[in-house]
């Protein structure tokens, strides 16, 4: 045989074989790849290391979560060691510093390895961050200790009761409502599994833009048999609710949340889905926004609509998120000074179990903005951000523009709120103001592609999401070179070239969509392309 065709014979061999590789691995996985590690040498060095893992809580207040932990351990180490090694489930010493989630994992003796935490869920927490430093190829000589800095880490997914997502560029909703609740698809158990593993606690399954039939009997027993199956992973479930609601399937001919007629049916129907759904997170409103019902429609603030479901929600435990992203077409001011004009003279007003959720900026998501002024003002009124994981300003599933950069630079800025230092970082963990509930929110980019995101890069999007609602202090080359490792694999030729371009791309999409601090400049409706004769 010629030589040229000899080498093209290989070549043609070694495609089929990448190709046979890379189709074996379709993204279904995400970051959660139990590979046996290599090299072999350090595969052998962690094998002597976690022969058996300990799991100690002080208190298993949840079984079902701790049995999550065990089962994670199982299916990581196995594959990761390519051996089985023993888990242990014991008493631990009280560790009441590790608060309700967090976790300690150190090394006992050779062989041996714990993960103290004070409750279940930091278990869970702790197995996923053993894990995520043996799949790094970290070191595990030295204790690992992470206590969350935000009680309330979520997803919010803009899902339509049809399964239509809007601003969703990954398929259909996860959410097969048609076969709830009796089938029970595999890919709710694997959503809440990668969702854990990043420290995401609670999920709003319903669009903003929310559908009152969702809380009716029938659909709130779907809703139920989804809680189900999150609840062993440490997730509770949260729902959009319509203001209207009370007219729309309650019978009323008012929304008015100041009537006791209305009052009166929340009440009753908040206690309905907490029978239903024991650890039922609460509501997320959007209210007299876009189009959307609110209490300004009966002549009321947002605090005197927020106060009157937190007041149904407040003996189950549940809490309200109030969004602030209100801006109406016929008002004469302008759009970005909206949520201010109507929130500022409010704070202090809502209860304690509300959450004013706010977009990290003051106009709409867009690639370049400054932080909201909210963030900075509100001083006693709780606060959450809402980041957009979905890509609706920057390219959708079609292109590639990791976020953590972006989200990065907007919690590390300074609002001086309480002089120098007054970071949103701090205004969020609420350490700065004292405030007793904190959150963050992100819009889901998931669907039904197989690989859940769409573009295969947009997974470490959900994933720098979770890590910062986790530790908002966290860094974005740190978090870009864990997903990189996790996902790629250790190769330093792989994990250079792949941050780098993960830690340009948002500037990047920046610089060629929407420059100079240009907005809306982009084709109306689907949000894609340029059209700045549209706007």
């Amino acid at each position: 045989m010629p030589r040229h065709r000899s080498r093209l014979s290989a070549a043609c061999l070694g495609g089929l074989a990448l190709a046979a590789t890379l189709a074996a691995e379709d993204g279904y996985r995400l970051w959660l790849r139990y590979d046996p590690i290599e090299p072999e040498a350090l595969r052998t060095h962690y094998a002597e290391t976690i022969g058996t893992v300990e799991l100690a809580p002080t208190l298993d207040d949840r079984p079902a979560v701790t049995d999550s932990a065990r089962e994670e351990l199982l299916l990581g180490l196995t594959g990761l060691l390519a051996t089985t090694p023993r888990i242990v489930i014991t008493t631990g010493s009280p560790a009441p510093e590790l608060g309700e989630e967090g976790y300690r994992v150190s090394t006992l003796t050779p062989g041996t390895v714990r993960i103290t935490a004070y409750r279940s869920a930091g278990l869970l927490y702790g197995a996923f961050a053993l894990l995520r430093q043996m799949q790094t190829h970290g070191r595990l000589d030295a204790p690992l200790t992470s206590v969350p800095r935000i009680q309330h880490r979520m997803l919010n997914h803009w899902d339509n009761l049809d399964r239509f997502v809007e601003r969703g560029y990954a398929g259909f909703s996860l959410w097969e409502w048609f076969n709830l609740p009796d089938i029970l698809s595999p890919r709710y158990r694997d959503y809440a599994r990668a969702c854990a593993s990043i420290g995401i606690n609670g999920t709003v399954l319903t669009n903003v833009n929310a559908d009152a039939l969702v809380l009716t009997p029938a659909w709130l027993e779907k809703v139920a048999a989804l809680a189900d199956v999150f609840r062993p992973w440490g997730i509770r479930v949260y729902l959009t609710s319509r203001f209207s609601a009370p007219i729309q399937i309650g019978g009323l001919g008012t929304a008015d949340p100041l009537d006791p007629r209305v009052a009166d049916w929340w009440r009753a129907r908040v206690d309905e889905i907490y029978r239903l759904i024991p650890d039922f997170g609460g509501f997320l409103v959007k209210a007299n926004s876009e189009g959307q019902p609110g209490p300004q429609d009966y002549g009321r603030t947002h605090a005197e609509g927020a106060n009157m479901l937190a007041d149904a929600l407040a003996p189950h435990g549940g809490i309200v998120l109030w969004r602030a992203f209100v801006y109406q077409a016929d008002n004469t001011l302008d759009r970005v000074r909206q949520a201010s004009a109507e929130f500022n003279p409010l704070d202090g007003a809502f209860r304690d179990n509300v959450v004013l959720q706010i977009k990290n900026g003051p106009l709409d998501f867009m690639p370049r903005e400054p932080f909201h002024p909210l963030f900075g003002s509100l001083r006693r009124t709780n606060l959450a951000a809402e980041l957009q994981i979905t890509q609706e300003y920057l390219g959708g599933s079609i292109h590639l523009a990791w976020l953590g950069t972006m989200w990065e630079e907007f919690l590390q800025s300074d609002t001086f709120a309480a002089g120098p230092g007054s970071t949103i970082e701090r205004i969020l963990d609420g350490s700065l103001h004292g405030r007793r509930i904190t959150a963050m929110a992100g819009v889901a980019n998931t669907g039904t592609d197989r690989n859940w995101t769409g573009h295969a890069m947009a997974q470490g999007n959900w994933y720098a999401f979770g890590r910062l609602a986790w530790d908002p202090g966290l860094s974005a080359r740190a978090i870009a070179e864990e997903w990189t490792r996790m996902t790629f694999g250790n190769a330093p030729e792989v994990v250079g070239p792949v941050v780098t371009l993960l830690i340009g791309s948002r500037e990047t999409v920046v610089n060629y969509s929407m420059p100079l601090g240009l907005h809306h400049i982009m084709a109306a409706g689907h949000h894609y392309g340029p059209g700045p004769w549209v706007t």
